[in-house]
């Protein structure tokens, strides 16, 4: 049974260049999502919400490879963030207490909302966890968006955030959706130096 990487299909959105800004068109996609709020550094809801989309996402892959003989790797761990004052957000010295977020993990075109509640109630017999009333299976279509790889520490990104509204300005565009970041990297397994993360920012 072939496995299919979705990042290696979807390479334009999932392996960007740290050198320069990208312009590219994301087409509507299925996600796994957890919306919440507070400093990712130090909120246990944070935690609790990563560990729910993992257990959810890959009790699907597992369901479907078994169901229905299609095998694929599961997708990297994505975030929405925005603050009410966003005029500041992202910059250096922002109360992240007041961040708000939706975490999320991309899912193949062929999970339906069906596949989704079976997972679901598979999950609920094996674990308690506190999220999984909060999860839900939702499309999103940012369409045109300025993206750029970073590499670092997530609370050195505000000179790579500045970078990428800096490019956006210059030619002559306004910010259209959420701030996104793709997390390439586990972080319990990559030096903080080594973190890769794709900074996007939807745009009109």
């Amino acid at each position: 049974m072939e496995k299919t990487d979705f990042k290696k299909e979807l390479k334009d959105l999932y392996n960007s260049s740290a050198k320069e800004v990208v312009i590219v068109d994301v087409p509507q996609m299925n996600f796994l999502m957890i919306d919440g709020a507070g400093n990712p550094n130090t909120s246990q809801e944070f935690k609790d919400a990563i560990e729910t989309l993992y257990a959810v996402s890959y009790t699907i892959k597992f369901m479907l490879k078994k169901e229905n003989s299609v095998d694929y790797v599961v997708m990297p761990l994505e975030g929405l963030w925005w603050a009410d004052d966003m005029a500041s957000f992202g910059l250096e010295g922002m109360d992240k207490d007041r961040w708000k977020w939706t975490l999320m993990i991309m899912q193949p075109e062929y999970v339906t909302k069906d596949i989704f509640g079976k997972a679901l109630e598979e999950v609920k017999k094996k674990k308690n966890l506190p999220f999984l009333s909060k999860i839900r299976l939702e499309n999103l279509h940012e369409g045109l968006s300025a993206q750029i790889l970073y590499v670092g520490h997530y609370d050195a990104e505000h000179t790579t955030i500045e970078k990428i509204h800096a490019f956006i300005k210059e030619k002559g565009y306004k910010f259209s959706g959420k701030h996104h970041e793709i997390y390439l990297s586990d972080p319990r397994k990559t030096a903080p130096e080594k973190l890769k993360t794709i900074i996007r920012q939807p745009i009109k």
